[in-house]
Parts: structure tokens; C-alpha cells; sequence
């Protein structure tokens, strides 16, 4: 392992620490445990490298479904505590939890489409793209740039998209109970686990490239990597915690809409005045501080978190140079990503993990046109220098 990066693992504690004292202070306790629980995310992610966007690619590419196994677990397990929360109504700070579902429609199939070739030609997905920043990749940085504004062009063109055809949402446990819906996921998953390793067994891709780790327990812990499954544990733990603190799932994308709609109020435009930020639900969120939304402070914690571990881990690093096409595709993905969540209801967090561990149809929609626009995304890759897995690799 190379050695501790000390000026930015200082600056990321710093930062962490004030930004928590400050939130803790003004907002209270629960705006601050979300903070934190945002920190704890960043790390788990960044130290397992847990990746939607990569998983997607190396089935769709070379048929690797290892990425898509971990998702399988980390789903599974984040299905399991959800209904132990929410069949159960435990909360804490007086929240009541609810499963997140979304209608089933033209939206939901265009937006997660547009989403998965976003990612693509983006580099990263939602979270990915956060923990990616707080390591210092500075593409992604651009993606993240193309992300709030392809949000906030959602948010503002609002009634293009509001009223496309859509059913009533769907949940198993309406009809199962928390029971019922745990069984049927729990199944569907083991079904998708199986079907991932016959298409591995048949196709024989290379296997994923290890990155660099420490030596024994403890130093793997706080300075190498994890296995993606220790990484999936975690991440479904913390994402019930967030559940049990907030009263919701754990979600993304929502914030780049606000932070752009209050940029775009700071330079003179009125957001108040978009359909989309008259809805009641989303008024209030562009009425409070960014310091006490809840998907903001988990965000802002993810960025943290991974800079954290990152610089402990010797690997946090400031990329300089971005090559013309590879900058270009980064800030149109995340343009794409931004109106894709935004129709769609959600992204790979808030639609697909949210969904799925929820019980609820329109997360296994969301994965299935994800799929169909990976497979566009990957065409697309070549156009900005950004290579596919190929069977003749070493490794994925």
C-alpha cells in the first residue's frame, strides 16, 4: 500500500468534524447522525469499490455477474432489515417508516433508460459518483457537474414529464404482508443469482481485478479493500439506519435538483415558481436550508467518507489532465443521469435498492430497462475513448 495521504485525510477530518458540530448545533441531532451516517457510506463504498455502473457493464459486456451477485446481497440483506423496520413501524426521533415505491409508467421506463446510458458514458452512477468525487477523480467531477444540472433542467421542465401514462404503484406487501413480500424478493434474487452464474459459466469472462489492500485485519480494514460482500453488509446496514433516523429510504439524487434550483435562485431565477417545486413535499425541501435535507447531509457525509478513506488508504489522488471526449461524455452522462432520475423517480439508490429491498414492483422495472440501457451505453462508450470489457482481458 502506498502511504497515507496526510493533507488530504487532515482536511477531510476537519471538514467532517466541523460540518458535523455545525449541523449537530443549528439543526439537532438527527440532521447530524444522518451526516454521519453519510460518512459511514462513503467509506463502505469507497473501500469495497461497491459499483452499479461496473456490475452492469461487465454482465452486459463479457458475462462477469460478480458485481451483480453483490448487488443481490447487498439487496437482500437491505430487504430483510427493511421489513424488520417497517413491518414493525420502528423509528427513531418520532419517524414513522415507509417503504419507498413509485408509479409504473412511460416515466419509469424512459428514465431509468436514459440513466443507465448516463452511467455509462458518465463513469459512475449515483453513489458512485460521490464517493468517486470525494476521492479526488476529477472526470468525475464533471459528471457530477452534468448531474445537478441535467436534475435541475428535470425539476425546471417539470410538466413535459409529469402526467406521462402511469399506473398506480405497486407493492407486495399490500397483498403478501411484510412476510409475503420478504419471501417473494428473497426469491426473486436467488432467481437472478442463478441465472447471473450460468451466464458466467457458459460465457467464462475474466475475473474482476483486485485493488491494492493491506496486509492482516485490521490495516485491510481501515486502509485496504473489502470484499464486495463485507461491502453489501455494510451498506444495507447503514441504509437501514438512515430508514430508522429519517423515516425513509436512503436517496440521491433529489438533492442535485435542489443544490441547482438554489443555485438558480442565487443568480436571479425564481425555482419557486416550477411546478415541480410547488408540489407539496418537494416546497418544503426548497424552502429549508440545504444543511437540514436529508439526502443532502447523506450525500455530503458520502463525499466525505470516501475522501476519508481514500487518503488513509494512500490512494486519493487529484487527476489533472481530462482528455477533450472522456470530459465531454462525463458532463453529458450526468445530464442524462440527472433527467433519467428525475422521470423515473429515482436512480440506482433511490429506485432500484430503495425499491427492490421495499418490496416494490417499480424497482424490478427500474432494473430491467437499466439493463436494456446499459447495453446502449456500452455502443456509446467508444464515442468518448471509454473502453469495454473484452473476453480476451486478464481481468474485468
Amino acid at each position: 500500500m502506498p502511504p497515507v495521504r496526510r493533507v488530504p485525510l487532515l482536511v477531510a477530518t476537519v471538514l467532517g468534524a466541523a460540518l458535523t458540530a455545525y449541523v449537530w448545533a443549528v439543526h439537532g441531532a438527527k440532521p447530524g447522525i444522518l451526516l454521519l451516517l453519510g460518512v459511514g457510506l462513503g467509506v463502505g463504498l469507497f473501500h469495497s469499490r461497491f459499483g452499479f455502473t461496473s456490475a452492469w457493464r461487465q454482465l452486459a459486456a463479457v458475462g462477469n455477474g460478480t458485481g451483480l451477485r453483490a448487488h443481490a446481497l447487498l439487496l437482500g440483506t437491505t430487504a430483510t432489515l427493511f421489513a424488520l423496520v417497517i413491518g414493525t413501524g420502528t423509528g427513531l426521533f418520532g419517524t414513522a417508516p415507509a417503504p419507498s415505491t413509485g408509479p409504473l409508467g412511460v416515466g419509469l421506463l424512459a428514465g431509468a433508460f436514459l440513466f443507465a446510458v448516463g452511467m455509462q458514458i458518465g463513469g459512475a452512477c449515483a453513489s458512485g459518483t460521490l464517493f468517486a468525487v470525494g476521492s479526488g477523480q476529477s472526470t468525475i467531477v464533471l459528471t457530477l457537474g452534468g448531474f445537478i444540472a441535467g436534475s435541475t433542467l428535470a425539476a425546471w421542465q417539470y410538466g413535459l414529464w409529469r402526467d406521462l401514462p402511469a399506473f398506480e404503484p405497486v407493492l407486495f406487501s399490500d397483498g403478501l404482508g411484510w412476510p409475503g413480500s420478504l419471501a417473494l424478493t428473497l426469491a426473486l434474487l436467488a432467481l437472478v443469482v442463478l441465472v447471473s452464474r450460468k451466464i458466467q459459466a457458459r460465457r467464462n469472462p475474466p475475473p474482476l481485478g483486485a485493488p491494492p489492500s493491506a496486509r492482516g485485519a485490521l490495516a485491510r480494514t481501515v486502509r485496504g479493500s473489502w470484499p464486495l460482500a463485507a461491502g453489501a453488509v455494510v451498506l444495507a446496514v447503514l441504509g437501514a439506519g438512515v430508514l430508522l433516523v429519517s423515516g425513509g429510504a436512503w436517496g440521491v439524487t433529489s438533492a442535485f435538483a435542489l443544490w441547482g434550483s438554489k443555485l438558480a435562485a442565487a443568480l436571479g431565477a425564481s425555482p419557486e415558481t416550477w411546478a415541480y417545486w410547488q408540489e407539496p413535499k418537494n416546497a418544503v425541501q426548497l424552502s429549508g436550508p440545504v444543511l437540514a435535507d436529508k439526502t443532502s447531509l447523506t450525500d455530503f457525509g458520502i463525499m466525505i467518507g470516501a475522501a476519508l478513506a481514500a487518503a488513509a488508504g494512500g490512494v486519493w489522488t487529484l487527476h489533472r489532465g481530462i482528455a477533450l471526449r472522456r470530459g465531454v461524455g462525463a458532463v453529458l452522462g450526468g445530464v442524462l443521469m440527472g433527467i433519467g432520475a428525475r422521470i423515473a423517480g429515482g436512480c440506482n439508490i433511490g429506485a432500484y435498492l430503495a425499491g427492490i429491498a421495499s418490496g416494490s414492483l417499480h424497482g424490478w422495472i427500474w432494473a430491467a430497462a437499466a439493463i436494456a440501457g446499459t447495453y446502449a451505453g456500452l455502443k456509446l462508450r467508444p464515442l468518448f475513448k471509454l473502453g469495454n470489457p473484452a473476453p480476451r482481458d486478464g481481468v474485468c
